[in-house]
């Protein structure tokens, strides 16, 4: 096993966490490399399971260090909390290493996602009010606060000054918010600053050194290649790049370091917020009706859909194989972990859409095209379920039913990369390795 980047193949909440937690003992680094406190994954250890949302897992393991990169936004507050509940747990964040070029989510930020949103009405984005876009708004405008001013309370303030300059004029006269002064902003932001210190890096600098030294590294990715700035379902995505690509520019690792890349899948498919979805089961309170809704309404109570950062209802379908297919060329996956199999034990017959259909044409690639996208009609394939039969015990493949076993081998088919990884359960040992570990 060498360097590894995970990815979510999906619009997140693909079970990245536990994936992530199966597998982090393997590597010398594990390192966030895009997003920030947007994303959210629950981690085990024992009979504690802890919710993480800034902090990378490998903070769970004494072996790793864990590493939060250049390419992630980062809310200090956030931070330091993070750090203090997993001390609080047993979990010594000692080992922490955050880079000095990471930019700030400022409180400013929030207040601007949260505004912007609620201006949007009815055409919201579906952001997590984090400041998460507006921080990546001033990274691209080269106007941003990175640690390293935090850190310098003369330069900060000067930035902080410029900032608000702006910020309060679109907070005043465009939404009709509160503004900020320089000495409200150092009070709320430069307490975290000596927290953050010991723990700021040269990260890129020290990844490469490791790689030359022989070390191996897990780049996390956090979201999910749909919600993928570039690549995804714009504009309901995140901003940030999500797929594989964005690790080795939010972390300052070339690309041929990279050995292999990961995709987490569900068994099924979800999302969270706005945006197209071809093979959703519309709920009854959304207007579904029928067998979809009655499905749709199965799939998110056995499965336990709802999101670790917002606690909304995700949206819940069929697995998509024009998803997974363009998934992994996007991403180049070399391997599909599998995860959340045992849900669909709950269904007679299981769909997988193999195609969509569009004013009478086929489309077996996924269509980036909105006046083909929010038309598609999935084009499925239905094959006979394992109802009744309890694959959470299975410690091997072939112990699984063989309806389960042609439902792997018809994913595989699909989407072109094997199953190396097959989730039958919750927990940690309940998942199949077929593969992963040569």
């Amino acid at each position: 096993m060498s360097n590894v980047v995970l990815v979510g193949a999906q619009w997140g909440d693909e079970g990245k966490g536990k994936i992530t937690d199966l597998i982090a003992r393997e590597f010398d680094f594990v390192v966030r490399y895009q997003g920030g406190n947007n994303a959210g994954h629950t981690v085990v250890s024992g009979d504690k399971k802890l919710a993480l949302h800034l902090i990378p897992s490998g903070i769970m393991y004494e072996n790793a260090i864990p590493v939060i990169g250049n390419g992630v936004v980062v809310n200090p507050q956030v931070l330091v909390e993070e750090m203090r509940m997993l001390e609080g747990e047993g979990f010594p964040c000692d080992r922490l290493k955050i880079s000095c070029d990471a930019h700030v989510i400022m409180p400013y930020h929030i207040e601007l996602d949260k505004a912007s949103e609620f201006k949007l009405g009815k055409n919201e984005i579906g952001t997590t009010n984090r400041g998460i876009g507006p921080c990546y708004q001033d990274k691209a405008a080269r106007s941003g606060i990175r640690i390293q001013d935090l850190l310098d309370e003369k330069v900060f303030r000067m930035k902080v000054a410029a900032a608000l300059e702006v910020k309060n004029a679109i907070l005043e006269k465009v939404y009709g918010k509160r503004t900020f002064t320089v000495d409200e902003i150092c009070t709320a932001c430069l307490p975290y600053a000596e927290v953050i210190r010991p723990h700021m890096a040269e990260t890129a600098m020290m990844l490469n050194e490791a790689l030359r030294d022989g070390k191996r590294i897990l780049f996390e990715g956090a979201q999910g290649t749909l919600l993928d700035i570039d690549h995804g379902t714009y504009p309901f995505v995140t901003s940030s790049s999500c797929c594989a690509g964005g690790a080795a520019t939010g972390s300052g690792v070339g690309p041929a370091a990279i050995d292999r890349v990961l995709g987490i899948e569900k068994a099924y498919v979800t999302r969270v917020g706005a945006g197209p979805f071809p093979t959703e089961l519309l709920y009854p309170e959304n207007g579904g009706e029928g067998q979809d809704a009655v499905d749709g309404d199965l799939m998110c109570s056995v499965g336990h859909e709802y999101g670790v950062t917002t606690g909304r209802k995700r949206r819940c379908g069929w697995f998509d194989a024009v998803i997974a297919r363009y998934a992994a060329e996007v991403n180049g996956l070399t391997d599909i972990a599998l995860t959340k199999l045992d849900v669909l034990s709950a269904f007679d017959e299981i769909k997988i859409c193999v195609a969509y259909e569009c004013n009478g044409e086929r489309y077996e690639y996924f269509p980036m095209q909105q006046s083909v996208l929010y038309h598609a009609k999935p084009i499925y394939k239905t094959m006979p379920g394992w109802k009744g039969q309890d694959i959470t015990k299975a410690t091997a493949f072939e112990e699984l039913p063989q309806a389960a076993q042609d439902y792997i081998a018809e994913i595989e088919r699909l989407s072109g990369v094997k199953a190396t990884i097959v989730s039958v359960g919750p927990d940690r040992h309940q998942t199949l390795m077929r593969g992963w570990d040569r």
